[in-house]
């Protein structure tokens, strides 16, 4: 059980400490938008079904997101698994035991901020070569006319991701909650 949660985090999360967009070794770029592009407010509880292949894991996050920080918290059973807070110039995490040292939080605010911050604030942070399309409710991130990933949104704030280039789907119900 541990090692799919592994599985599940290693392929979700990355670390960064920069506002800086670039493409790491998987080929995907790493967003790293300021809080603030974000525009507004999120208190979000999540419920994160992550799919790889034939396997399927579940974990609960709390997001909060401001024009100050970003917040998140991932755990499982009442266990916190990565705690990780965004300024827009510094990433700090905490991660349970179990996950591998070099795993970090980069990739987790990537997917969170693919979701939800504005389509104009991820265009201007992409590399050459990437695009960012928006028709309704779907999102398509391209580099050189290849889908990299897309973004479905299925409810307010419930979406599905598809990370075509690392090869996960990532199902995303949503509940807002009052700060």
């Amino acid at each position: 059980m541990r090692r799919l949660i592994v599985l599940l985090l290693a392929v979700v999360l990355a670390g960064c400490a920069s506002q800086s967009v670039r493409a790491p070794a998987s080929g995907m770029p790493t967003l790293a938008l300021a809080p603030a592009a974000l525009g507004g407010t999120l208190a979000l509880e999540q419920r994160l079904v992550f799919e790889h292949g034939e396997r399927s894991d579940t974990v609960d996050a709390l997001v909060e997101a401001n024009a100050r920080a970003v917040n998140i918290v991932l755990h499982r059973q009442g266990q916190v698994l990565l705690r990780l807070a965004w300024d827009g110039d510094d990433l700090q995490q905490e991660r349970a035991d179990q996950l591998p040292a070099a795993l970090s939080a980069q990739r987790v605010l990537a997917d969170l901020q693919l979701v939800y911050w504005p389509a104009a604030a991820i265009r201007q942070a992409l590399p050459a070569g990437w695009t960012l399309d928006e028709a309704g409710k779907q999102r398509t991130l391209a580099h050189r006319s290849e889908t990299v990933a897309t973004v479905h949104r299925t409810g307010a704030h419930d979406a599905r991701l598809e990370n075509r280039r690392e090869g996960y789907r990532l199902h995303i119900s949503s509940v807002p909650v009052q700060p």
